[in-house]
């Protein structure tokens, strides 16, 4: 099968705008005898699915939370990224394109990456007018921050709590539309697998997580925003419940699956403190604005740190090691997300780690409070003040910036950021990789459509930061919309899909066998002794760093691992009640198998990009290991895996993507 992506002809600027004006729509009349499926009810499926209920279909959205206000998205703390220039920095629409495009490593699509930046701006009003309240500046008008990778200030942010105030905006668009009657709402609800009918969805198999009971429902199209995969690695940032499963059952029915093999690593998350963890807590990047990253430059005061021999507040300035700001000193602290967490690991690795297990670097503030504490005091017209006074009134100034991290940091590690820097280290974040997607957003399978973060398409090898939550609301709000009424102007004589046929069946055949599966297999171990196994071979072989022979290891241990599970998982409980460890167990099993995919399409780039040193790809040793060099495939491209016979005999395929538009250029922060 060919992939078409369906990118329009002409200029970059004008793709979107031509595109709009030539597509076919579905007249109002005839929304109301059409039925959407969405399934996932974060900031991209919460935004499409009020967007699309507004403009007259019929919706059903499924999630698989007690409440869309509970979906993963409300995490995000730092902001959002549009090109507004409300600082009159020099930002443009342009700007943020070849920004997004230069941070992915040149792996996005092109087209794609230009609409998300051109539709940014709109983002901003509509989360203005459903009253999300981001922070303004003295004059009252919106204030902005800057962000890892760029040189302008586009952030648009609520504190560090940026997500949570998007999603309550796009809730209350929803639930508008549930008290109309054109959303009809599925909490506790987990789609199983995916329904096609003459080669098009046509519905889902979802389970009542509360009751057990298995439901089919039906629909014209069907709408995948189940977000990311990073729990694939156990530990990452992300929630315990998020999950592959719905993107892994599209892939099963044949909708490929793109660049499975790259992850964000995040520089900014508390460090690991013991095997008992289930899962990493992010500090915002924001906090890189005002934090300065350093480790000791001696390797005895890293010893006598990691003994609890010293205090870093022990270590003169003159022999700390402002690693970022040495090595990249046009963006210092704020380069991009991957080549901060290549740096700290290379810091790390190289003995330099600050904590007890060495996987720890510095974010200081000390800097950031002095210097606004001689501010506020010149602005309150006090003359001489102590050390204490300019530091009572800098930190007064960082609390009102980011005090609920701070808050959040203090409760987890118990020590005082405002008095001792703060400890992060590089942890698994967001997935680039996920369902491939045409210009339209829609898979390889016909009224399939996956937007926001389980999609490929905008963020190439590596996401800027803030830019999340642009993608999940320009794809809801502003471009599905679009998109799909394209493609169901061919149904509006097509009636109500019925669910009494074979495929239906067929596919809750399926799902309730493996289900019985669970409940009856006689095992000994439990869910979360694979997935903790399972993430360890992730981290240890496919992580930030990855050479041929540990990405075979871990295909080989991977395999086995699946193998193991299958005979010996046991699961408790019955499957007619609410049943968390039967959740767990067909989630893990989805990841067993996307682990050995990520692995072979890892194998098959022998490539430094993102965040993912190959270490064969390129001779370096020591420090340089923190700005890996690219070798000659510096090219653009998307990895599917199209099906040929069984899907264990997944076959890579590269899509070319050729870049008229900018000037390719070697990446450096230098």
């Amino acid at each position: 099968m060919a992939l078409d992506s369906k990118i329009p002809h002409g200029p970059i600027q004008n793709k979107w705008t031509d595109y709009k004006n030539h597509i076919d729509l579905v007249n109002p009349a005839n929304k109301r005898h059409i039925d959407i499926i969405v399934v996932g009810t974060g900031l991209a499926g919460g935004s499409a699915a009020a967007t699309l209920a507004e403009l007259g279909y019929n919706v059903k959205a499924f999630a698989y939370q007690d409440s869309p206000r509970r979906a993963h998205s409300i995490a995000a703390q730092g902001g959002i990224n549009a090109a507004k220039n409300y600082q009159g920095d020099g930002d443009s629409t342009y700007r943020l394109f070849y920004d997004t495009v230069k941070g992915g490593d040149y792996r996005s699509r092109e087209a794609n990456v230009y609409r998300l930046a051109e539709v940014s701006a709109n983002i901003i009003d509509q989360c203005v007018a459903q009253g999300v309240p981001f922070a303004r500046d003295y004059g009252g008008l919106l204030d902005n921050r800057s962000f890892g990778g760029v040189l302008v200030s586009r952030t648009f942010y609520a504190k560090g709590q940026t997500g949570q105030q998007l999603l309550l905006g796009a809730y209350s668009a929803m639930n508008r539309q549930i008290a109309r009657g054109k959303i009809e709402m599925f909490n506790r609800h987990e789609m199983l697998d995916v329904v096609k009918v003459d080669g098009k969805a046509r519905g889902i198999i979802a389970r009542n997580l509360i009751t057990g009971e298995i439901e089919r429902h039906s629909a014209h199209a069907v709408v995948i925003a189940s977000g990311g995969y990073g729990n694939v690695y156990f530990l990452s940032t992300n929630a315990m419940g998020s999950n592959a499963t719905a993107a892994w059952k599209i892939h099963k029915k044949g909708a490929y699956f793109a660049n499975p093999c790259y992850t964000q690593i995040h520089p900014t998350c508390i460090p690991r403190s013991g095997d008992y963890q289930s899962k990493l807590t992010l500090m915002s990047e924001s906090l890189r604005n005002d934090g300065r990253i350093w480790v000791p430059k001696n390797i005895e005061d890293a010893k006598a740190l990691q003994q609890r021999k010293m205090k870093p507040t022990d270590i003169a300035e003159e022999n700390r090691d402002y690693f970022l700001e040495r090595r990249y000193p046009a963006f210092g602290n704020l380069v991009p997300r991957d080549v901060a967490s290549r740096a700290a690991k290379e810091r790390c690795d190289a003995g330099y780690g600050v904590n007890a297990t060495g996987e720890a670097v510095f974010l200081d503030f000390a800097s950031a409070i002095t210097r606004y504490g001689k501010t506020q005091a010149k602005i309150q017209n006090i003359e001489n003040p102590s050390d204490a006074k300019i530091y009572e009134l800098g930190q007064a100034i960082v609390e009102e910036k980011y005090g609920n991290l701070f808050q959040m940091y203090e409760k987890i590690v118990d020590e005082n950021p405002y008095k001792t820097p703060m400890m992060i280290y590089p942890a698994t974040h967001y997935t680039m990789g996920g369902i491939w997607v045409d210009y339209n957003l829609m898979t390889t399978v016909n009224g399939l459509y996956c937007i926001g973060e389980a999609n490929f398409s905008e963020h190439g090898a590596n996401r800027l930061g803030a830019s999340a939550l642009m993608q999940g609301l320009a794809d809801g709000y502003f471009v599905l919309p679009y998109t799909i009424g394209d493609y169901l102007s061919k149904e509006i004589r097509t009636g109500k899909i019925p669910t009494n046929t074979p495929e239906f069946d067929e596919a809750e055949k399926e799902v309730t066998d493996r289900i019985n599966f669970f409940i009856n297999n006689k095992g000994t171990n439990s869910v979360d002794y694979y997935h903790k196994k399972l993430g360890k071979i992730m981290w240890d072989k496919c992580g930030m760093s990855r050479n041929e022979q540990g990405l075979k290891e871990a295909m080989t241990e991977i395999k086995a691992l699946r193998e193991d599970f299958w005979k010996n998982v046991k699961v408790p409980g019955t499957a007619s009640e609410m049943n968390p460890e039967l959740e767990k167990a067909g989630r893990v099993a989805d990841f067993l198998e996307l682990g050995e995919l990520f692995a072979k399409d890892a194998l098959n780039r022998n490539e430094s990009c993102g965040g993912h040193f190959r270490e064969e790809s390129v001779e370096l040793d020591g420090e340089q290991k923190g700005e890996a060099k690219r070798n000659d495939k510096d090219y653009a491209y998307v990895a599917a895996w199209e099906f040929k016979g069984e899907p264990a005999d997944a076959v890579l395929h590269k899509e070319i993507l050729e870049f008229k538009d900018i000037e390719l250029k070697q990446r450096s922060y230098k």
